[in-house]
């Protein structure tokens, strides 16, 4: 194989991996929609903290939307299989984001017809649906889905579909394997982190700050317990590898964490993601007067999320594993786009960091000031 090819290949596993890591933190939007009766425990405290998660659920959903056109784009024969096979499970959770949408837009106006507690019980399903099934999803990649493909079906004029679910409940099976489970409640508790941080950080109200940091213990707990427990169960369980002299798929002892070892790099980017994410959290805990612990735990989320992402798909690793039919099993060399398609997507991702630029500024001009009770009474937009 061409190593240009080779080349593109990882770099767009890489760029997939980014997005993926990305999308994880900034479900701190869902965890705060789920938040919403625990910390709100007023009108104008809800309204503050609507107000607050309601200006960056937009970043969230097209991360999300980008997230599924770059896999579409760079390795379509996993779009194919997953979102094709998997349906009821991707389609539950684009209903979640949908009405998370419907609901901001609505939930205010006046002589909505399903009322506002409607549209805040909406939100609360996305908050907690959104993280606990893209969680459970993603854990996937590390425990497989029951599918196989079939290249030469394509031949097939009546019927060229490669491949196929086995599976009748065509991806909700992933919910009843606790260690996807796992993943998926750490996601979840993780978004809660992250929210109540995001809270402290951007909304000035001194009962909401004190009852968000009361919050903030027993959400770290669990989400380190749960993640915590992945982390060990994925670096002690067989892998998916490949033989790179024959492309067959193999289980491989350890193989998670072989790879950590032999790439030393994505090593430190997830120690130094783990402790980051720990220092943001223990900071405000013990510290009053601290209130920048969402960057910490944010940054800390990207590199650990996109650390665990590359482990899947670098040093001959299958991705996206078939646990039906190893030989089926999707990798960055036989799910890809062709090489003109990732070269000419190539080009296409320089106006990223552009694209970069322009969202770190709407955020800063966004977060200039803090929320409070005066602003949500100034009859500016809210939520």
């Amino acid at each position: 194989m061409d190593s240009t090819y080779i080349l593109l290949q990882h770099y767009w596993w890489f760029i997939i991996s980014l997005l993926g890591a990305l999308l994880v933190f900034l479900l701190f939007v869902q965890g705060g929609q789920s938040l919403l009766f625990n910390l709100g425990k007023t009108e104008l405290q809800q309204k503050m903290m609507l107000n607050s998660t309601g200006r960056k659920w937009e970043f969230t959903f097209t991360t999300l939307v980008t997230f599924g056109g770059a896999f579409f784009a760079s390795f379509p024969l996993f779009y194919s299989t997953s979102f094709g096979g998997a349906y009821w499970v991707w389609t539950i959770i684009l209903i979640c984001f949908v009405i998370q949408a419907v609901s901001y837009e609505f939930q205010s106006k006046k002589g909505n017809l399903l009322g506002k507690r409607t549209y805040q019980i909406f939100l609360m399903i996305n908050g907690i649906g959104g993280p606990l099934l893209l969680g459970t999803a993603v854990a996937t990649f590390f425990t497989g889905s029951e599918f196989t493909v079939n290249k030469d079906q394509i031949m097939n004029v009546g019927m060229p579909v490669i491949s196929s679910w086995s599976n009748p409940l065509h991806g909700l099976e992933a919910a009843f394997n606790i260690w996807n489970l796992c993943l998926g409640l750490a996601v979840f508790f993780l978004s809660r982190v992250q929210a109540i941080l995001y809270f402290i950080n951007n909304i000035n109200d001194e009962e909401l700050t004190t009852r968000c940091r009361k919050q903030l213990l027993p959400n770290a707990a669990l989400f380190l317990v749960f993640f915590l427990a992945f982390l060990a169960h994925i670096m002690l369980r067989e892998g998916y590898a490949i033989d790179p002299s024959t492309g067959e798929i193999f289980m491989q002892p350890n193989k998670y964490f072989i790879n950590l070892i032999e790439m030393p790099v994505i090593l430190a980017i997830l120690l130094i993601g783990v402790v980051a994410v720990l220092f943001g959290i223990g900071k405000t805990i013990v510290s009053d007067k601290f209130t920048k612990g969402i960057w910490f735990c944010g940054s800390g989320t990207v590199l650990t999320v996109l650390s665990l992402f590359l482990i899947t798909g670098y040093n001959n690793t299958a991705y996206y594993p078939s646990s039906v039919d190893l030989q089926s099993s999707l990798t960055i060399f036989n799910s890809s786009s062709s090489f003109f398609t990732l070269k000419v997507m190539s080009y296409v991702s320089i106006l990223v960091p552009f694209v970069a630029a322009y969202i770190f500024y709407a955020w800063r001009a966004l977060d200039i000031h803090k929320i409070d009770s005066k602003e949500m009474s100034s009859g500016n937009h809210t939520y």
